[in-house]
């Protein structure tokens, strides 16, 4: 059954001290329109920059993760966006006033509680989903890192920390599905040790740290005076060392909050692959660089998949949607330039076309003699003629129009292309036309072999009155 996508019902605020620069930043959710995903928007800046949250866009996982487009960059993303995943939404536009997400208390339930308080709505687009088809692996073997994410109809995350730490120790933390993520993850808060923290503190990385938004882990002998220090530092009359070994400042959600916040952070990177997600992640010692990493190994096997789907085998003896002599009402090309013989689909995003390959072509005649091999610029020809049937059918009247190439990218000949050969090309739109250009991933085929794949980028134009139409 198909998942209809969700945004909220309406905007809201959330207003905290941004980690790193300790400034006041006000985080806006506003409901945003179908298949728009998550984005964030600098509204602090001159041009209110919009940067997605997008995995090819991270620039920096040092203390969080960043994301950096149209010359703006926006921190500390982790803990909304993994709010928004638990809260099983797919469209938000995320206004935010100052150049980091607000640290809040250090985990997500701030966010989520603002999210659950206005309501979902659920808009007219289905929902895409990437469901895991294979073990995929990330390892880090220096860092003893190893991730992995397997096929499984839900959501499912496992996580295990291992600092090598007498306090900490080895952690394990799960949800056997991402409906759990409210309950018993998003209340968890961020941690570090106390000599990372005064690390930090030395080195003013962290000006709007203090002992109300990250549970600090001490695992080594302090002194009185350095603890007297740290108080001073925090304004508290009088900082001490828990029990558990732990700074005296808060007490412990669960016992094993540490690992629970690595399997948040997670979620939260994750989020960047852009579409929801249904397999089990299981993660030794994560981090954000590692999540990140694995994000765009996730992002590339979605784009495999989508080409393996795009790469059905077409029956190109089926009926026409058009023949030649309705492809030459279309397209102005003319014998002996004219290289598609049908179109079998045409829909608004994406178009099937034909072209019979015979020893009659005059290209054969000197490509090459005693040899014939189709010409790849011409196999792209083809290809580009079959866009441009996708395109010109976007205007009410394609005779006055024309099509010109504009660039080539990442193209592919895969085999020979020989006298005989039916190749059967599609070409889909890569986004929405705009301002007359069209950007297309295009693969021809012959029976069930790719011979060749390209991305192309042309414009339509109008033809001027004194030119012909033919």
């Amino acid at each position: 059954m198909n998942v209809k996508q969700k945004t909220i019902k309406s905007e809201i605020s959330v207003t905290g001290v941004g980690l790193h620069t300790g400034a006041n930043v006000t985080l806006t959710f506003s409901p945003a329109p179908d298949n728009h995903g998550f984005k964030f928007q600098r509204i602090d800046l001159p041009e209110q920059p919009i940067i997605e949250a997008d995995c090819d866009y991270v620039t920096d996982t040092a203390r969080g993760t960043t994301l950096t487009q149209n010359g703006a960059s926006i921190s500390t993303v982790e803990h909304v966006m993994a709010s928004l995943v638990g809260m099983d939404l797919d469209n938000v536009l995320m206004k935010v006033d100052g150049p980091e997400v607000p640290i809040m208390d250090g985990s997500a339930i701030q966010f989520v509680e603002a999210l659950e308080s206005v309501g979902t709505i659920l808009q007219e687009k289905d929902r895409e989903y990437f469901q895991i088809p294979h073990n995929i692996t990330y390892t880090e073997p220096d860092r003893k890192v190893e991730i992995v994410a397997m096929p499984l109809d839900d959501y499912r995350f496992t996580c295990m920390i291992d600092y090598n730490s007498p306090v900490l120790g080895s952690q394990h933390a799960g949800i056997s599905s991402i409906a759990e993520f409210k309950k018993d993850i998003a209340s968890c808060r961020t941690f570090c040790f106390l000599h990372e923290l005064e690390y930090q503190l030395n080195h003013n990385l962290i000006k709007g740290g203090d002992l109300n938004n990250a549970i600090v882990i001490v695992d080594k002998e302090v002194t009185s005076e350095e603890l007297d220090h740290l108080a001073k530092l925090f304004n508290r009359n009088e900082i001490k060392v828990a029990p558990q070994g732990i700074l005296n400042n808060m007490e412990l959600r669960y016992q094993n909050e540490p690992a629970r916040h690595k399997l948040l952070d997670m979620i939260g990177d994750l989020a960047l692959v852009g579409v929801h997600l249904k397999g089990h992640i299981m993660a030794a010692r994560p981090g954000h660089a590692a999540n990140v990493a694995f994000a765009k190994k996730i992002k590339a096997a979605i784009k495999k998949e989508r080409n393996k789907k795009i790469q059905h085998t077409y029956d190109p003896g089926a009926k026409p949607l058009y023949d030649v002599v309705q492809i030459m009402d279309i397209l102005p090309h003319r014998q002996p330039f004219l290289f598609i013989d049908k179109i079998l689909e045409l829909s608004k995003t994406h178009v099937v076309g034909v072209k019979n390959v015979t020893m009659n072509e005059e290209f054969f005649k000197g490509h090459f003699p005693g040899a014939p091999v189709m010409p790849g610029v011409i196999q792209i020809e083809a290809m580009a003629q079959t866009g441009g049937i996708l395109v010109l059918s976007t205007v009410p009247d394609p005779r006055n129009y024309l099509t010109y190439f504009l660039k080539i990218d990442n193209v592919r000949f895969r085999a020979q292309v020989l006298p005989g050969d039916t190749i059967v090309f599609r070409c889909d739109l890569m986004e929405p036309i705009r301002r007359g250009i069209a950007q297309m991933k295009g693969v021809g085929m012959v029976g069930e072999k790719v011979v060749v794949e390209a991305e192309m980028m042309a414009q339509i134009s109008k033809v001027k009155e004194t030119q012909p139409t033919t």
